[in-house]
């Protein structure tokens, strides 16, 4: 190489090492000041050193860079241990410049090369040497089931009475919510041969503005999260933009298709597209009626519509030709502050829903109260409303159900035989502050609620989070299983899931703790709540049950892409209010909040094999911010529009995620995930695991992280390196007899099976878009298929789609269009 070009690359190499210690020298200075590590000041003033003496004595400046090398591979062990992830961040940045400082024509002295730069290798080789040797550690935790527990059959399961076993008739296969399925075609010896039997395409795409983060000014959010039914030999579906279809299980193809027609001004301001699920039911042969056979599904412009499952045509004796309006008995209801996205629970002749309201706009927003349908005529027959008295009533046409109540958003569960539906809430909107809270809202927010299917009284409350402040609502309803107890006896239970990471068992009858699953109040973080508000000094934890829920964070564990992104997780970490989990959110000050409300265990909820007595769940883990802010300084400046709640909300107004203008309230709150300058998270992998949890030992059986980074890279691209640190997942897991968990879910587009002795993976297959749903199997024709919907996932990110994809043993590989 020419010595002007060597002499530019010194030049070059000194630029860049001069920037690169001034940024750790500036910011370790400030994270020192506020109590955290000494490292990056000290990397950043030896780095401006060997810059300065590199001039003079390039042989001394490479002795000062392997010394700096070496005390952060030190450093970094001290801080890690043998972590890959978190060796990685704090290693891989500088031995990529001490490689760069190994070329020969990088500050040399006319020696030989060996001689200038021996103390560099020698530690660019020992730093590599630990980073290698850290590939090999685990972050599983590795156990099997019994094989007496895995030939388990016979066992109780009350909830899967009358539902064949080649169906899937409702969002878990039976209205209990376990998404186990009795068929054992599939099996962990034969799993390698599943191939696709057919895809079809709905030709529901996403439209222009859609698909990215919610927001009504940025665009809505377009989600595939469907898990269709299947009752006889049809599919029944719906999509995100409501259309309902039909679909031949055993070909794909389509038999009947339903275009709602929702109206275009509540699209335009409905942040989430999404439709998870529709519902069956068959009308009593003793009720005269000419569309026995019905498919119920939400409209995005707060409707639900019956169609013939045989025809796809409205059902003309339900409410008005077929259709029902859900604004009804909530007053005033501003476009895109109430729908639908998750089945309704139809049971004994009652369509039983509630809504998503928008969450965080107002303290003044329409009521959550749960209201039942007459499943024939579409009729109210009841509403349980928190606030009013009594609390169950059948209001008429021009009542109006008490405002801004804790809603129900997700998948209802129900035991038949019990004659009870399980209502999972959240909490009086707005999310972030409960000043204006009403003792009712408090005493049912956050909650399992047992309702009586046929006339709405609630028999039992069961509260996970008090006061919350936090947004954990329930996400989805329990599951039912039925478990040994003390005596031999079969206890009917259910495990509620939590966005926590903690299951709480409890008697389905009662709602009390099942006897050897208790549940003590522990002491959480009271200091910094503001001034207007109040917060529980305890909160429940289940003691017995394994939990999912994440250590609270440390110093230690920030991560990013570089040691510099890294740094600046640090700072931030150490300028933010946290103790722990349930820090309540700060006025003036950034709170970090983790688990966060996007789950650990999210909508989808946990899967139960009844015959085994095994949960499984899927986790997610990414901490979230909050700020609060008082709400006058920028209505004073005009930043933010003022709004009294008549009408529709100012256009200006703040989105689901980043601003809450919480209108009524004397604040705003900021909200995001936890990501620095480079779009990379904060808190380091695992990110996403699934797990298998014993529900008669109270163990964790297995637990492995689940997804790579294929898909997922800076600043939200879709192309990396893919990298085993478990990922974020959306959408749930399904088991099967035959020993096989099947998951789609993850970030990385695969849909993989799992063995459910180990939890390894033993079969895959990669989507042609995001499969952010969960699966499920049914038998036509003597054969097993295992389904799952891939469409992608707006705030995850993942590739859109319209596909429905069906797998068998040695599939035709068949394809169906739109």
């Amino acid at each position: 190489m020419q010595e002007s070009n060597k002499g530019l690359i010194s030049i070059i190499t000194s630029a860049l090492l001069t920037l690169i210690g001034l940024f750790l020298f500036l910011g370790g200075a400030e994270l020192l000041f506020l109590g955290g590590s000494w490292f990056y000041i000290l990397a950043g003033g030896v780095l401006l050193a060997i810059v300065f003496s590199s001039f003079k004595n390039p042989k001394l400046a490479a002795r000062l860079y392997a010394a700096l090398l070496l005390v952060a591979t030190i450093w970094s062990l001290f801080e890690v241990g043998f972590n890959i992830w978190g060796l990685e961040v704090r290693l891989l940045t500088l031995i990529g410049l001490g490689v760069w400082l190994l070329l020969p024509w990088v500050w040399r002295t006319g020696a030989s090369w060996l001689t200038d730069k021996r103390e560099v290798l020698g530690a660019v080789a020992v730093s590599t040497f630990v980073v290698f040797a850290s590939c090999f550690s685990s972050y599983s935790i590795n156990g099997s089931v019994p094989a007496d527990r895995m030939n388990a059959q016979g066992q109780s399961d009350m909830a899967s009475d009358g539902v064949p076993d080649g169906d899937w008739s409702a969002y878990g296969r039976t209205v209990g919510g376990d998404r186990y399925s009795p068929l054992g075609q599939i099996t962990t010896a034969n799993v390698s041969h599943l191939k696709r039997a057919w895809t079809t395409r709905t030709g529901d795409v996403q439209q222009e503005g859609e698909g990215t983060v919610a927001g009504p000014d940025q665009g809505h959010e377009f989600n595939l999260e469907l898990t269709p039914i299947k009752v006889g030999d049809t599919l029944y579906m719906c999509t995100p933009h409501s259309w309902v279809m039909a679909v031949d299980a055993a070909t794909g193809k389509i038999k009947w298709k339903f275009d709602p027609k929702p109206n275009t001004a509540d699209l335009d301001k409905n942040v989430y597209l999404a439709c998870r699920g529709v519902s069956y039911y068959h009308i009593p042969d003793e009720i005269q009626t000419s569309c026995r056979n019905r498919i119920y599904s939400p409209v995005a412009d707060v409707r639900m519509v019956a169609v013939n499952a045989e025809t796809g045509k409205p059902c003309d004796d339900f409410g008005d030709h077929g259709f029902i309006s859900l604004r009804q008995y909530l007053g005033h209801v501003p476009l895109g502050f109430h729908f639908v996205t998750s089945p309704p629970m139809v049971a004994k002749n009652r369509v039983i829903t509630g809504g998503w309201i928008f969450d965080n706009q107002a303290n003044f927003e329409p009521s959550g109260a749960i209201r039942a349908f007459n499943a024939t005529t579409g009729e109210i027959e009841w509403a349980w409303d928190a606030g009013h008295t009594p609390e169950t009533w059948k209001p008429g046409p021009d009542d109006v159900l008490t405002r801004d109540t804790p809603n129900a958003w997700g998948v209802y569960t129900a035991d038949l035989n019990l004659g009870l539906v399980y209502i999972p809430t959240g909490n009086s909107p707005p999310d972030n502050w409960g000043g204006s809270r009403r003792p009712f809202d408090d005493a049912t927010s956050s909650a399992t609620i047992a309702l009586d299917i046929e006339t709405g009284e609630r028999r039992w409350t069961y509260q996970t989070v008090h006061h919350d402040l936090w947004d954990m609502d329930l996400p989805s309803g329990p599951s039912m299983v039925d478990l040994p107890g003390p005596n031999g006896e079969n206890v009917p239970a259910l495990v509620q899931s939590t966005k926590r990471g903690e299951f709480f068992v409890l008697d389905r009858r009662t709602g009390q703790p099942v006897p050897g699953y208790p549940v003590e109040e522990k002491p959480v973080p009271t200091a910094g709540i503001a001034p207007d508000d109040r917060v529980s000094p305890t909160q429940p934890y289940p003691t017995a049950m394994p939990s999912l829920t994440p250590p609270d964070l440390k110093e230690t564990d920030m991560w990013g892409a570089t040691l510099l992104d890294q740094m600046i997780c640090r700072i931030e970490y150490r300028q933010s209010a946290y103790e722990g989990q349930f820090t309540p959110p700060h006025v003036g000050k950034t709170t970090i909040v983790y688990p966060a409300f996007y789950g650990v265990v999210d909508w989808q909820g946990i899967t139960i094999d009844p015959q085994r007595k095994i949960l499984l769940a899927n986790a997610s883990y990414l901490p979230f911010r909050i700020k609060l802010d008082k709400r006058s300084t920028l209505e004073e400046t005009g930043k933010l529009p003022k709004w009294t709640g008549q009408g529709e909300e100012p256009a200006a107004k703040g989105d689901a995620l980043s601003v809450s203008p919480d209108y009524g309230t004397p604040y705003i709150a900021y909200t995001n995930p936890w990501l620095n300058p480079l779009q990379i998270p904060c808190k380091g992998p695992v990110w996403g695991t699934l797990t298998a949890i014993d529900l008669v030992t109270k163990k964790i059986v297995w637990q492995h992280p689940v997804g790579t980074t294929r898909d997922t890279g800076p600043f939200r691209t879709h192309n990396n390196l893919p990298l085993p640190t478990g990922m974020y997942n959306i959408g749930g897991n399904i088991v099967t007899k035959g020993g096989v968990v099947f998951m789609g879910a993850t970030a990385d587009d695969y849909l993989r099976a799992f063995d459910l002795s180990t939890g390894k993976v033993i079969w895959r297959d990669r989507l042609p878009a995001g499969g952010q749903a969960t699966p499920m199997s049914y038998e036509v024709g003597g054969k097993q298929y295992v389904l799952i919907a891939a469409g992608g996932h707006g705030g995850l990110g993942t590739r859109s789609g319209d596909y429905i994809i069906a797998y068998t043993l040695d599939g035709a590989q068949g394809s169906n269009a739109q």
